[in-house]
């Protein structure tokens, strides 16, 4: 999940190609404004843990879609594909770990939280020169960190893609147009599927029904317009979502806290002492 050129020192981005030199580097980054489009499909020699203390960032990888809010962490593991988009101003650290320390660290793309000491570390890290060995502080400082990654809780941030091509042709539609509110039965028959093999063979893929996939993925569509700042009521309407009410209890039940609250702490970050905003954890409503 490297972040753009723009964005890192040229040390840092030949780091990110390299599985010598240091263990783990750290460094931040703070930029006033998004970028134009996605960064295409690419890979890296190190495994990235990127925080996000102020916007959203966004990460797709064969395994689908993930959204990153302010105090949340992205885990993405060496050589795994992905792309990147980043909406609005953004600002946080990150760390490259090499491979020989990463053997049991989650293998597959993940979104977990950051703990206050985590970030203590991070600090800390951001601070060392790559080209000096390990102290031995240092290195019990990185065991440290190693520990927290491993102990971090999950945190349900991810929109998972269906494999087969109907099933995905029908997910890309709906990304495409969150508001678009056929029945189970009029996407089953757009795509050429039954009503019982497209739900079926939905959650096979996904873990997710319908129903249930549909919810987060426009769940995750109004985090980025809520970050881009758009009012609530333009993004349930945007949305497919029958009130501004509705809206809110959709979201409420999912993140804990109604958008305007939500978006207040998550724009307050990791600055004011908060703890990490909560993600897609409560299970959506079964359909």
């Amino acid at each position: 999940m490297q972040l753009p050129a723009p964005l890192l020192r040229d040390q840092e981005l030949d780091w990110f190609e390299r599985d010598d030199g240091p263990p783990v580097f750290g460094f931040r980054f703070d930029s006033p404004q998004g970028l134009a489009r996605e960064v295409d499909w690419h890979q890296h020699a190190r495994a990235q843990l990127i925080c996000v203390e102020r916007g959203l960032l966004t990460t797709r990888t064969r395994h689908g879609t993930w959204s990153l809010p302010a105090g949340s962490g992205g885990w993405m593991p060496a050589a795994e594909p992905h792309t990147v988009v980043i909406d609005g101003p953004l600002r946080g650290w990150g760390m490259a770990l090499a491979g020989p320390i990463c053997a049991d660290l989650p293998d597959d793309p993940c979104v977990i939280g950051i703990s206050r000491l985590l970030n203590a570390l991070a600090e800390r890290i951001s601070d060392w020169s790559p080209e000096q060995p390990l102290s031995a502080p240092q290195q019990h400082m990185m065991d440290v960190l190693l520990d927290e990654i491993r102990q971090a809780p999950r945190q349900r941030m991810h929109l998972p893609m269906p494999a087969d091509r109907r099933l995905l042709r029908i997910a890309s539609q709906l990304l495409a147009e969150p508001a678009d509110d056929r029945s189970l039965a009029q996407w089953a028959q757009w795509a050429g599927l039954s009503p019982r093999s497209l739900s079926r063979h939905f959650r096979d893929e996904t873990t997710l029904s319908f129903a249930q996939w549909r919810q987060q993925a426009r769940l995750a569509e109004a985090l980025r317009r809520l970050n881009d700042g758009h009012a609530v009521a333009d993004i349930a309407h945007s949305l497919g979502f029958s009130s501004p009410s509705a809206f809110v209890i959709v979201f409420r039940r999912h993140f804990g806290l109604p958008p305007g609250r939500y978006q207040s702490r998550a724009d307050q970050g990791l600055e004011g002492g908060l703890d990490p905003v909560r993600g897609l954890a409560s299970p959506p409503p079964s359909g």
